[in-house]
């Protein structure tokens, strides 16, 4: 809430707030994201996966995951996202390579990204970093938060742990919780050894983070019909709240209450907090309204939702800026990563909007 104005003895108006300029990359760029994540780190973040759902390539899991595909194929998310083992086969298949590449993004986001982190703790013993993760039941999002908690030294070698701590809330319609469950006890737990590891191996071995600096809570709700009241405690006090392949799938459901959503969801969260949005680019991100054949961009509706139409704060200033947005990348796996299926590269577009007050 925006503390009130004082009443000033001059009578010159304020002028209003006026959102920076957006850091923006080519709508439509073709060239590839070269990682500059650490191999070796991208490599433990996959062997996370790999590890949590090691039952699942005990035996052919392409079966199952046609069965998948061909719900998701038919939209019937309610059957797709129904039985634990497709839940598991799902993101066994789809979440490593999404979690490398959500990585990245956060990597990219530079002083962005480090004015968030400021703004959690004055200094790094006192961090506490919230992300809500809307639709990040899959894990990726979870897991790719992971890599830079690791980054800054907060694993079981650091006995201290003083590198701040990060609360992950994912917020998801179906019931992910045994997956979630999995990979965070991965995250922060040693990773299994060979019998015949040396005793160096076995001594420097040390999960991806110190369990008391990365918490993880599922939270089961479809967040277009939820009251609100409900899922704003969830979001309260939230750093970052991303919406991953999640947006257009809401547009899709229902624009009004989307749109609804985003508005609740702007005067629930503080000054400063962020909003990243990565869906598919382009016309593959498309809605139609009321059967009409005209389809507007998905980038398209969440600006006017946001930026022009309602979102505004008590003062009745505009409540986000747009500090980022690339309309179209691909990000490509490294060579060298390993993984007992193989993965595919991910093309996306991301939007990144700060809360002003």
């Amino acid at each position: 809430m925006a503390p009130p104005k004082p009443q000033p003895k001059a009578t010159k108006k304020p002028a209003p707030k006026t959102p920076q300029k957006v850091k923006q990359q080519s709508k439509a760029s073709t060239e590839p994201i070269t990682s500059t994540i650490p191999l070796e780190l991208q490599q433990l973040l996959l062997n996370i996966f790999k590890n949590a759902f090691s039952q699942c390539f005990e035996s052919d899991i392409k079966p199952l995951l046609q069965e998948v595909k061909g719900h998701l194929y038919n939209r019937d998310f309610l059957a797709a996202f129904g039985k634990d083992e497709y839940l598991e086969a799902y993101a066994a298949r789809w979440s490593p390579s999404r979690a490398l590449g959500y990585l990245q993004v956060l990597d990219e986001l530079g002083a962005d990204w480090d004015a968030y982190e400021r703004g959690a703790g004055e200094d790094n013993e006192d961090k506490r970093w919230k992300t809500v993760c809307l639709g990040g039941g899959a894990g990726a999002e979870i897991v790719a938060l992971a890599g830079p908690m690791s980054m800054r030294g907060s694993s079981a070698g650091d006995e201290e742990a003083g590198k701040g701590t990060m609360e992950v809330v994912a917020i998801d319609i179906a019931n992910w919780s045994p997956v979630v469950e999995k990979l965070h006890q991965h995250i922060t737990t040693a990773p299994p050894l060979s019998k015949y590891a040396s005793a160096a191996a076995q001594s420097a071995n040390a999960p991806l983070v110190h369990p008391t600096a990365f918490t993880v809570s599922f939270h089961q709700h479809d967040i277009l019909t939820t009251p609100f009241a409900t899922l704003s405690s969830l979001l309260q006090n939230a750093h970052l709240v991303t919406l991953m392949f999640t947006l257009n799938e809401l547009y899709s459901a229902s624009l009004a209450l989307t749109q609804t959503f985003l508005l609740n969801l702007t005067t629930c969260l503080t000054p400063g907090a962020l909003l990243l949005v990565v869906d598919s680019p382009g016309s593959y991100s498309t809605v139609s309204l009321n059967g009409a054949e005209k389809k507007y961009p998905m980038q398209w509706l969440l600006d006017h939702t946001l930026l022009k139409k309602g979102a505004r704060d008590e003062g009745g200033d505009v409540a986000w800026e747009k500090v980022r947005e690339d309309g179209s990348r691909w990000f490509r796996l490294g060579d060298g990563l390993r993984y007992p299926i193989e993965l595919e590269n991910m093309r996306f577009q991301m939007h990144l909007y700060r809360r002003l007050g």
